[in-house]
């Protein structure tokens, strides 16, 4: 979120005449989510291929994760290839955002009531209302099971990293390696932080050359959607089993929404570097979904006193910070270790010359007008990183497969037609 577009510098000569592994981060932002749909959209019209032909590992909390869960589901025609491309995924956000979240004259007055039951008095009415999900969960499990139906995390066509934010810690069991005893730092890293709540990576890891690539826990990937889209005050937590392999015990995880924790740089150092070889690039693209990262005079921060940093009045200071402060602790370390193979799609919401056009903050405005916006901001963030989007479509189309194939027969073939030639021919249409 926090990720200058414009930081984002060309890619480096590669280490070795290996394949990439391009890596792909979709954020969550609830309807914002339409806008790295409409990004990739695009990417697939340019290139004529599907996001799944061209990227190695999907990765993304949230709303990123229902783009990337359903990207990776296998037709049924062809298990080999895609069922859905993302041009069905604006669809299903201008179609199902309504159901999930419907307009509510209650939405409006939530924060108010908030506001008044915590500084004036105790009513327990309103406080049991206000502890539960404000939308239905069952209208999100409608739309999110005839997207995934009944496939496992096992079933993706590409590498996919769903982060879950465990809340039941006691569920978790301390990691154990070979050697680990009780008394040696391995097991007490692993122990140290085993109460309380845990990030959980629910991976399927399928990358050719990938370190350390374990089986994928037992788990539907409807599951670790719902787990992983399950924001606080705006849905419920969400409970489902799941295995850490074929033969281990079942275990219940209760999770929320991945956005707790995760950003490009966590899910960088968290779930992927260990998985990645030393003498292959990595790519990795970021698709944003906007951000509104903010700064505070001193004399407005004291003025909100100890309630006024987490009043909606106030735009949430403490809130906003607390999302953001991780994020921009590793960045500096992020992109030393990506170097010029990082490329970023993002922009503010709240500057910019046309911000009163801007879409809605809010993660729930699924109105005709805040679409239109969603579209409208899309197409100013492709038109202010135009070179950088053009480049991604070269570097996409030379991650395929098939094509990576097509050239190397040609080459032994001694045809003079190169990869470089042949990319511009696909972008331009020919």
């Amino acid at each position: 979120m926090t990720i200058d577009p414009s930081s984002a510098e060309q890619p480096a000569p590669q280490k070795s005449g290996k394949k990439p592994i391009v890596a792909l981060f979709n954020y969550g932002g609830g309807m914002r989510g339409l806008l790295p749909a409409h990004f990739m959209q695009k990417i697939e019209e340019v290139t004529g291929l599907h996001m799944s032909e061209m990227v190695d590992i999907f990765m993304g909390p949230s709303t990123g994760s229902i783009l990337n869960a359903a990207l990776n589901i296998p037709s049924p025609h062809d298990p080999t290839k895609p069922k859905f491309k993302a041009r069905h995924m604006v669809r299903f956000y201008e179609r199902e955002g309504i159901h999930i979240f419907p307009r509510d004259s209650f939405r409006a007055f939530r924060s108010m009531i908030h506001d008044f039951n915590n500084r004036t008095m105790r009513i327990e009415q309103l406080g049991n209302l206000l502890k539960h999900g404000h939308y239905e969960h069952a209208n999100l499990g409608r739309s999110l099971r005839a997207l995934y139906g009944r496939h496992k995390l096992s079933d993706s066509l590409k590498s996919l990293i769903v982060p879950v934010y465990n809340i039941e810690g006691s569920t978790l069991q301390p990691t154990q390696e070979p050697g680990d005893t009780m008394s040696s730092p391995v097991h007490n890293v692993n122990t140290f932080l085993n109460e309380g709540g845990h990030a959980l990576w629910l991976k399927n890891i399928k990358f050719d050359g990938a370190l350390d690539a374990r089986p994928p826990q037992q788990v539907d990937i409807f599951d670790a959607v719902m787990a992983s889209t399950a924001a606080p005050t705006y849905f419920p937590c969400y409970s489902f089993p799941m295995r850490e392999s074929d033969d281990a015990p079942q275990r219940t995880i209760t999770g929320i929404d991945g956005s707790i924790f995760d950003n490009p740089c966590i899910s960088y150092m968290g779930a992927l570097r260990r998985h990645v070889p030393a003498d292959r690039d990595l790519i990795i693209i970021v698709l944003g979904t906007g951000y509104f990262n903010r700064s505070y005079q001193k004399d407005d921060w004291n003025r909100f006193g100890s309630l006024g940093v987490v009043d909606p009045s106030n735009d949430m200071p403490l809130i906003n910070i607390f999302f953001y402060a991780s994020e921009t602790a590793l960045l500096d370390s992020f992109r030393h270790e990506v170097g010029k193979n990082l490329f970023v799609f993002n922009k503010s919401l709240v500057s910019g010359p046309f911000v009163r056009d801007y879409p809605n903050t809010d993660i729930d405005d699924a109105s005709p007008e805040n679409l239109r916006r969603l579209k409208n901001f899309f197409e100013m963030t492709l038109e202010e990183n135009r070179h950088s989007f053009n480049e991604i479509c070269e570097i996409l189309v030379k991650n395929n497969d098939e094509l990576r194939k097509m050239v190397k027969s040609e080459q032994k073939q001694g045809k003079t037609l190169g990869i470089g030639n042949r990319i511009k021919n696909k972008l331009m249409g020919k």
